[in-house]
């Protein structure tokens, strides 16, 4: 028998901000259970897993050992445009990707 990823956790201090962020770049809801001191999105269309956000007392120090690649569907512009109105930053644009912070500085790529 093989496991299988049913969740990818994030440690932030503000979790209902982060998980919004993340519903709003990934086109899903912040879960109507969640609280500030946890709150998970379940994916939208086709599945994958859900995205759980966990209050911590620390901080981000360092930058992320993963993250993750987002596929533009139109142009890279454009959905850089969609995620910085959502709240990203842009770090560094890199030949054909851009590298991307999440409110909390989560690193991220768009491609």
């Amino acid at each position: 028998m093989v496991s299988f990823v049913k969740s990818v956790t994030f440690d932030c201090a503000d979790p209902l901000r982060v998980a919004a962020f993340w519903a709003g770049a990934l086109g899903s809801n912040v879960d109507e259970d969640s609280t500030p001191a946890r709150a998970w999105v379940e994916p939208a269309g086709w599945g994958g897993p859900s995205l759980w956000f966990q209050a911590v007392p620390e901080g981000k120090v360092a930058k992320n050992r993963q993250h993750f690649d987002l596929r533009a569907v139109g142009s890279i512009a454009d959905e850089v445009r969609r995620l910085e109105q959502l709240g990203a930053t842009v770090l560094r644009e890199v030949s054909d990707l851009v590298v991307m912070a999440d409110p909390e500085g989560n690193e991220f790529c768009v491609e």
